[in-house]
């Protein structure tokens, strides 16, 4: 049986983690978040390379890594993003590969923000892109990450576009916000529902 493992991507503050979270407490269904290795590979020899790079600028009166500060640095500077990048998306690769693996036939889904950007299309059997509207997504931006309008903005043109994610998505989600939040919901989980069940592959969960 060939492993389905779905990819969710899309531009920022689109929705993928109301989706991923979803999959998940509605069927089950094992969400690898790239987010979270990313911040995990921020330890040892790379916090060192970081520090190295940047010295005390990232790094609190206690010698913590800022982890607000390095992400001004980085939104605003494409070269110091590509670098930071670099650091980390091998280690984030290695760990979305060794779990899915782990939770072989079981169908997994990988939460991957930067998957076009990171060329990790193949690590996935399909891709979902989730989108919105655009003003929708510059506000909840700003709502969620307490950001300016151009802070917002910067950070959403620092990432492909949602147009161009969705050409080269299999699956197109639109997470709406013309009606209640209710009937909003509702379409969107019922947009997630179609693609899941309409793949040959179907899905499996290890109980």
């Amino acid at each position: 049986m060939n492993q389905r493992i779905i990819g969710i991507t899309g531009g920022i503050a689109t929705g993928k983690t109301t989706v991923s979270d979803y999959l998940q407490s509605t069927y089950g269904l094992p969400i690898l978040d790239a987010d979270i290795y990313a911040r995990e590979a921020l330890t040892g020899d790379r916090l060192s390379q970081i520090r190295d790079r940047y010295g005390k600028l990232v790094f609190d009166d206690l010698g913590n890594l800022d982890r607000r500060k390095l992400g001004a640095i980085v939104f605003e500077s494409e070269s110091d993003r590509k670098w930071l990048e670099a650091l980390i998306h091998p280690y984030v690769q290695k760990c979305l590969l060794n779990e899915a693996n782990r939770l072989s036939p079981s169908t997994v889904v990988m939460v991957i923000p930067l998957l076009f950007e990171a060329k990790m299309e193949d690590l996935v059997t399909e891709i979902w892109t989730i989108t919105c509207d655009p003003h929708q997504q510059i506000q909840r931006l700003i709502n969620r990450n307490h950001l300016s309008e151009p802070e917002a903005k910067q950070r959403i043109s620092s990432q492909m576009s949602q147009s161009e994610k969705i050409e080269l998505a299999d699956i197109v989600i639109i997470n709406s916000d013309k009606g209640s939040n209710a009937e909003n919901l509702k379409e969107l989980f019922f947009q997630v529902d179609q693609a899941l069940f309409n793949s040959p592959l179907g899905f499996s969960v290890i109980n």
